[in-house]
C-alpha cells in the first residue's frame, strides 16, 4: 500500500468536504490530525480509514487500493474494514518477528566473526 497514493486519495475526500475543517467535523476528528497526516507528520491511520468507510460510506478498496468504486452502500464494506484491520494486526506482528529474526541473525554474525579472529 503506497501512503502517498493513499493521501493522494484523502485529499480528494477532503476537496469534496470543503476543506480540512469540513471533513475533520463530518467524522469527529481533529482538523490538525487530518493535516498531519497529508503532510506526512502522522501516519496513515485505519482509524481515519475507518471513519472514512463506516461515516461517509467510501470505499475501503477505493481508499486504500486506489481501485473499484469511490462510494459504496453496500453491507459487506463493514466485514471488508474489519478483515483489513486483522491483515494489518498480522503484518504488523510479522515486521516485529522480522526484527527479532535479523538481530538474531546480527548476533549470530558476530559470533561468527568471533570464532573466525579465535581461529587465526
Amino acid at each position: 500500500m503506497s501512503d502517498r497514493a493513499i493521501i493522494k486519495r484523502l485529499k480528494v475526500v477532503v476537496k469534496e468536504h470543503g476543506g480540512q475543517l469540513g471533513l475533520a467535523g463530518a467524522i469527529g476528528v481533529d482538523q490538525g490530525f487530518i493535516s498531519k497526516v497529508i503532510n506526512k507528520k502522522q501516519d496513515i491511520s485505519y482509524y481515519l480509514i475507518r471513519k472514512l468507510c463506516f461515516q461517509l460510506k467510501y470505499s475501503p478498496e477505493w481508499l486504500i487500493l486506489g481501485t473499484g468504486e469511490k462510494i459504496i452502500n453496500k453491507p459487506e464494506s463493514a466485514k471488508l474494514i474489519t478483515e483489513i484491520q486483522m491483515m494489518r494486526t498480522e503484518v504488523d506482528i510479522l515486521q516485529a518477528r522480522m526484527r527479532a529474526y535479523e538481530m538474531e541473525l546480527k548476533e549470530l554474525r558476530a559470533q561468527l566473526h568471533i570464532e573466525d579472529k579465535k581461529a587465526v
